[in-house]
């Protein structure tokens, strides 16, 4: 919630003092400026039904004692679904954190997070061990190496990467430029400028094997451009979508399928026989492909119609597998 530090510590300040305390004051204990004053003030007393008065005589502020309210306390905490959830994710990762130079930070900023979770409505203090995050299929990577490509991408630095594909086992060595980090179905990948490539290029880093951090400074991309690379195809094989995948899910499996977004761009439709139609655009297929064969014969792709050929292919490879 905004200005939550600052809700809390003009409370904290106007319960405890027995005189009014001047609007300069306030700007300099909270050390903020006069409007946001005014904008924790009015929250204070018009959501959170703080008994703040004005004096004007005294040019001050104070919690007025013959209120029914008297002595006041402020309510338990007042997250939002988003903000809670961000919250316990946040707490979530920094307790999987390894142990390194920034250990003491860490263990700081969580003792913060425990706080805030505990002003929770109904709790003193929460015991996080009742919220759990299961991370599905996350790969193990070098903290080493991250740290070094995390360092690179904040100082605007070139990198040498020696990169292991996973799709043709290819192994490669070249220069990029780091843009930005993405953490992604619980793993995590760079995008950057390839200059071995002159392209834009996501790279996993579980398959990143080694790096060099480069005197050259980066080749920086605008981010409108990175948006339109990087956003606009499924998943994470980037580039600009090429094609429209038709997927009609069985009225069974519709009650999942309805409720998720698979691509930002996706439409939907519902089928007159109680199917769930979703077009999803795309440019690499792979990753599709494996997302549609989870969902077994509760899914037909229609359309294109490589796709389909693809599926075929598979269904006919596991055939071969387990036919009797």
């Amino acid at each position: 919630m905004k200005h939550i530090d600052k809700i809390f510590k003009l409370h904290n300040i106007l319960r405890d003092r027995r005189t009014p305390i001047t609007g300069k004051a306030i700007d300099e204990q909270l050390e903020c400026a006069h409007a946001t004053r005014e904008r924790v003030i009015n929250y204070l007393r018009d959501s959170l039904g703080a008994p703040i008065v004005y004096d004007r005589e005294r040019n001050g502020f104070y919690y007025d004692p013959d209120h029914s309210k008297h002595p006041y306390e402020l309510p338990g905490i007042w997250f939002n679904a988003q903000e809670l959830q961000a919250l316990l994710a946040c707490q979530h990762l920094l307790g999987n954190v390894s142990h390194g130079i920034l250990q003491d930070d860490i263990a700081q900023l969580q003792n913060r997070l425990e706080k805030l979770l505990s002003r929770n409505p109904g709790t003193t203090k929460p015991d996080i061990s009742k919220i759990k995050i299961i991370n599905q299929a996350n790969r193990q990577h070098n903290d080493a190496l991250f740290l070094q490509i995390t360092t690179a991408l904040f100082s605007g630095k070139r990198l040498t990467i020696n990169y292991h594909a996973r799709n043709d086992d290819s192994h490669t060595q070249r220069d990029i430029s780091p843009q930005t980090l993405v953490r992604y179905r619980d793993n995590w990948y760079l995008d950057a400028w390839c200059h071995l490539r002159q392209q834009l290029r996501s790279f996993a880093v579980d398959r990143i094997a080694a790096v060099k951090q480069l005197d050259d400074n980066a080749d920086i991309i605008p981010t409108e451009k990175l948006q339109q690379y990087f956003a606009n195809s499924y998943g994470i094989f980037s580039g600009s979508p090429q094609h429209q995948a038709i997927l009609n899910f069985s009225a069974d499996r519709a009650r999942w399928v309805a409720a998720e977004n698979w691509h930002p761009a996706q439409q939907s439709q519902w089928l007159d026989d109680g199917r769930y139609q979703l077009t999803i655009p795309f440019n690499d297929h792979r990753e599709l492909l494996m997302d549609i064969l989870k969902h077994g014969a509760e899914v037909q792709v229609v359309e294109p119609a490589f796709l389909v050929e693809a599926v075929r292919e598979q269904i006919i490879g596991m055939w071969e597998i387990y036919r009797l």
